[in-house]
């Protein structure tokens, strides 16, 4: 059964690196791969848009495409946004389908310090997005959750609902949500950083622009 994954962030604003990473997964497990905005996030500050705000500069980074979809269930669930209870939802809606949790490598060696961390790998495989030859050192504590669980190849994913691990090797952009952030305050336009579509409707980036006194 084509697996199904999901990529979380505040994307405050979704930029071009989150989408090559995302696309790239997609392409590597022949999965389809559905971007989770946050709503609170338990591990960093409140995003600058509102979550309207968010999703509409979302649906317009996503358009002209069929692999990446908007799922914006957090968005629609009050308290903090935990991963284990999004994963839980998805097992009940999705039965068997094999799941699958995309982390880039630093959120991954950081997930002993999760809200109920053990779970996921119940809930859902997961897939560690990093550099091509270059494997994140754990903590003892997670080395010893993840040991027996990676596989090298991807289909290996198809035969298990949940709890496999699999280093993905993606192509990752320097691109900073931050930066982005700075630049359109300061009134630059970040054109090669952020999705063309975003650019076509100047109002999806007021929320992070100085307003004019």
């Amino acid at each position: 059964m084509k697996p199904l994954a999901i990529f979380g962030g505040t994307f405050d604003p979704i930029h071009l690196g989150h989408l090559c990473v995302a696309w790239e997964a997609s392409e590597l497990l022949d999965a389809d791969v559905h971007l989770v905005p946050a709503s609170v996030p338990p591990h960093r500050a409140p995003p600058i848009a509102s979550a309207a705000q968010r999703v509409a500069i979302l649906r317009a980074a996503l358009q002209g495409q069929s692999r990446l979809a908007l799922d914006t269930r957090e968005l629609d669930r009050a308290g903090p946004s935990y991963t284990i209870d999004t994963l839980l939802e998805l097992r009940a809606e999705q039965g068997e389908r094999p799941l699958l949790l995309l982390l880039g490598a630093d959120a991954f060696a950081h997930l002993a310090t999760w809200h109920r961390w053990r779970e996921l790998f119940d809930a859902a495989h997961i897939g560690v997005l990093s550099r091509p030859g270059a494997p994140a050192a754990l903590p003892d504590e997670l080395e010893r959750e993840v040991a027996g669980r990676r596989v090298a190849d991807a289909s290996a994913l198809r035969a298990l609902p949940a709890g496999k691990v699999i280093a993905l090797a993606v192509t990752p952009l320097e691109i900073s949500a931050t930066r982005i952030r700075e630049l359109l305050a300061a009134g630059r336009e970040p054109r090669y950083q952020l999705p063309t579509g975003v650019f076509d409707v100047p109002e999806l980036l007021a929320p992070y622009r100085t307003p004019v006194m």
